[in-house]
C-alpha cells in the first residue's frame, strides 16, 4: 500500500486556489489566474518531493498502477490521461479493451502518479463541462466540432503543462548532494522508462489528439482557463471515470 502525500499548508492553499477557481461567480479572467498559481505550487510540490526523494529515496518510490476508462468519447479520455502522464514524468500503456471499459497501466514515482490522478479527475470533469457548452459554426457537424475542440484542449493542457513543470525544475534550489532538479527528474524518468519497459518489452507509442474541424481554438481557449486539480491527493486506487 502506498503511503499518501501528506496534508500540509501547500496543498490547502492549492484547494482553497482552486475553489475559488471553480466558483460560478469567479469571472474566466479571475479564474485563470487562481488557476496559474494553483498550478504553479502542484509543480513546486512535485518538485519538492523528487529532491527530497534524492536523498531518502524510501520518502518516493517509484510503483504502478491502473486507471479504469469506462463511458462515451473513450479515446479522448485515454488522450487526455496520455499527455497528462507524459507532462507529469510517468509512463503508460493501454493494456486490456473489453465491453465498453479499458485498463490503463500506469508507471512512475508515487508522488507523480498522485499528480496524475488528480489532475485526470479534475480535467476530464472541465473537459466534458466544456464541450457539451460549446456550440460548432452553422453546417458543421457537431461531432466533429466537439472531436476537435477536445484535441485543441488536451493539446493546450499539454503545452501548459510542461510549461510550467520547466519552470518549477529551474527554479528549484539544487538537492542536498548538489544535484539540480534537472537532473533529479532526469534521472527519475530513466528509472521509470526502465520500469515500463521491463514490464512491456514490446510496446509501441500510439497516436495523439489531432483532429479535423473547427473546434481546436475553442477548446485551446478553455484549457487557458482551465485549473489544474480539484480532488484530494493521496489514495492509490483505480479510477473509473
Amino acid at each position: 500500500m502506498a503511503t499518501p502525500m501528506p496534508e500540509d499548508g501547500k496543498l490547502a492553499k492549492i484547494r482553497a486556489l482552486l475553489a475559488k477557481a471553480e466558483d460560478p461567480a469567479t469571472t474566466p479572467e479571475e479564474a485563470e489566474a487562481y488557476f496559474g498559481k494553483a498550478a504553479e505550487l502542484m509543480a513546486k510540490y512535485g518538485i519538492e518531493r523528487a529532491m527530497l526523494a534524492d536523498a531518502d529515496p524510501n520518502l518516493d518510490r517509484p510503483g504502478d498502477r491502473m486507471i479504469v476508462i469506462e463511458g462515451t468519447y473513450a479515446n479522448d479520455r485515454i488522450f487526455l490521461l496520455g499527455y497528462i502522464t507524459d507532462a507529469l514524468n510517468c509512463h503508460g500503456i493501454t493494456k486490456h479493451k473489453s465491453r465498453g471499459r479499458t485498463e490503463v497501466h500506469l508507471f512512475g514515482y508515487e508522488s507523480d502518479l498522485d499528480r496524475v490522478e488528480l489532475l485526470f479527475t479534475s480535467l476530464l470533469l472541465q473537459m466534458f463541462n466544456g464541450v457539451r457548452r460549446a456550440r460548432p459554426p452553422y453546417g458543421e457537424k457537431l461531432i466533429t466540432y466537439r472531436k476537435s475542440w477536445i484535441a485543441g484542449f488536451i493539446l493546450r493542457i499539454d503545452e501548459r503543462l510542461r510549461e510550467i513543470e520547466a519552470r518549477a525544475r529551474q527554479e528549484a534550489p539544487a538537492a542536498a548532494s548538489g544535484r539540480s532538479a534537472e537532473l533529479v527528474v532526469a534521472d527519475r524518468k530513466t528509472v521509470v522508462r526502465a520500469q515500463f519497459k521491463a514490464a512491456y518489452p514490446n510496446a509501441r507509442s500510439g497516436g495523439g489528439a489531432k483532429r479535423r474541424g473547427s473546434g481546436g481554438d475553442d477548446g485551446r481557449s478553455a484549457a487557458n482557463r482551465a485549473d489544474l486539480g480539484q480532488t484530494r491527493v493521496g489514495s492509490r486506487r483505480a479510477i473509473s471515470v
